[in-house]
């Protein structure tokens, strides 16, 4: 529970929407939670407790809100906390890691006590690993019931539930009422799920999609920017979006995202119903919804040149993975050529080794480029070397992206043929590391020099320890001055 008055309190009274999602408000008097949004009447002072997140509220005995929909709200990063145990379980979760396995067993793959787990949960979420995972099924639930026609079977297996008893009974336990009661409008499908993401203003959708487009993997992807789309041919050139095509739990689907006002909006074709609330957390990293800009924009502003470079965009955001083995082989092909070469490559990558399903190609496996021939690559037999060994340490389980940050950039760059920047350059995109910093980028040492006025690395290093825990922001904003 969060300590009451002052500054949550005067967002609370004037319903701020930069609060949205940071805080929540359990009324004693009915024993429900709220975003501080919410438009019901205010409840007295007296009668209010603050919670930091929906799994506290839920915790202390609260249910959630009919008319504001806490699970609405835009989310808060797994890195908010200063525990990176903590922020590795919170990914681990977010994956299911406990919706059929133990808590015991996540303890295992954390490689901490069950006890010291439930301490760092209390300390730094003020609930435990299994209401924060009860909470997380519920909300996506819910979610799905407001904005789907899918069944609710379906609902109860895609949002990670072992059964529809057990599905029924949690609604019945929180609501007081059935699942299928909550639904209001029975909408019609025609094969597709659309899921609305909400986010905290101000949000640079556009500078997001340039940053894809220039990166777009032939055949894979595809992004419609000022309706110029470029990727897949034949893809839909109406508005601006991103698309892909994938495959998930053994199922080919394709995805898009596109904005609505203050809300991205994910269709998804294809796939399978249990593979949704993955698709969404990738989604959400691979967009940084979860941002909040007014706590990173504070702290960069401090620096008077910093300052200048986040008025022009205070709403950049940290472009994320879809499929982190993908983003690991880019960074690999991205080792000292341009942007657009490397692209190209990736283009001749998938259409080797790649796979076509009914919805598009896909990038190929790990499995699939473990047994590659480097000599195949259009790439020095260094670095072709270099994607072998990776892929197989991936596909061998030697190598994962759900370890720890720091014992992965160790094992990474102990292969042959990755060196700091590649490393650096994968925590960023596929670990969604804010303040992973690229200071051996060549982009960013020129622009850094030009307008911060450093000329050597050690120098840069420097400079950005003022720009923590934000510096993977600070990278962006030097790579966006950089092109004008």
């Amino acid at each position: 529970m969060l300590p009451t008055g002052g500054k949550l309190e005067q967002a609370l009274k004037t319903r701020d929407p930069r609060f949205d999602g940071r805080f929540f408000i359990g009324v004693r008097t009915t024993g429900i939670y709220c975003r501080p949004v919410c438009p019901v009447k205010m409840p007295r002072e007296e009668n209010v407790s603050f919670f930091d997140s929906a799994a506290a509220a839920s915790e202390a005995g609260y249910r959630p809100c009919l008319r504001c929909r806490p699970e609405s709200a835009p989310g808060m990063p797994a890195w908010r906390g200063s525990s990176s145990t903590v922020t590795r379980a919170l990914r681990l979760i977010n994956d299911g890691a406990l919706d059929q396995g133990s808590v015991a067993i996540l303890c295992d793959r954390l490689g901490v006590t069950t006890r010291h787990l439930a301490e760092l949960f209390t300390n730094h979420l003020g609930a435990s690993a299994k209401t924060v995972a009860r909470t997380r099924r519920l909300q996506f639930a819910k979610k799905l019931i407001d904005e789907t026609s899918l069944t609710m079977t379906e609902i109860a297996l895609s949002s990670g539930y072992g059964s529809v008893w057990g599905f029924n009974d949690h609604f019945v336990q929180t609501y007081s009422r059935s699942p299928g009661s909550l639904r209001k409008t029975r909408l019609t499908s025609d094969g597709s799920v659309e899921l609305k993401i909400s986010f905290r203003e101000p949000y640079d959708f556009q500078s997001l999609l340039e940053f894809y487009r220039i990166r777009a993997i032939p055949g894979v992807e595809n992004v419609s920017v000022d309706n110029v789309c470029v990727g897949i041919a034949g893809a839909d050139n109406g508005g601006k979006s991103y698309q892909r095509s994938f495959v998930l739990d053994g199922k080919s689907g394709h995805l898009s995202v596109s904005q609505s006002g203050n809300q991205l909006v994910c269709a998804v074709q294809g796939g399978s119903t249990g593979s949704l609330q993955r698709i969404m957390r990738k989604v959400r990293l691979m967009f940084d919804v979860d941002a909040v800009p007014e706590e990173i924009n504070s702290v960069l502003s401090e620096d008077r040149i910093m300052r200048g470079l986040v008025k022009q965009r205070p709403g950049l955001r940290l472009p994320g993975a879809f499929d982190e083995f993908e983003i690991a082989v880019r960074a690999i092909v991205g080792q000292q050529v341009s942007v657009k070469g490397a692209t190209t490559v990736m283009g001749r990558i998938a259409g080797q080794y790649g796979t076509e399903t009914e919805f598009g190609r896909v990038f190929p496996t790990p499995e699939i480029l473990a047994d590659l021939d480097p000599a195949s690559l259009p790439m020095p037999s260094k670095r072709a070397r270099a994607i072998k060994l990776l892929a197989i340490a991936v596909a061998d389980g030697e190598l994962g992206f759900d370890m720890d940050e720091q014992a992965f950039y160790e094992q990474v760059i102990a292969l042959p043929g990755i060196g700091p920047w590649t490393a650096q350059y994968i925590c960023l995109r596929a670990y969604s590391n804010p303040d992973s910093f690229l200071h051996g980028d060549l982009v960013i040492r020129k622009v850094a020099e030009k307008i911060l006025g450093v000329s050597s690395e050690k120098e840069l290093i420097n400079r950005a320890e003022a720009w923590r825990p934000w510096r993977g922001y600070a990278g962006m904003h030097l790579w966006r001055a950089s092109a004008g």
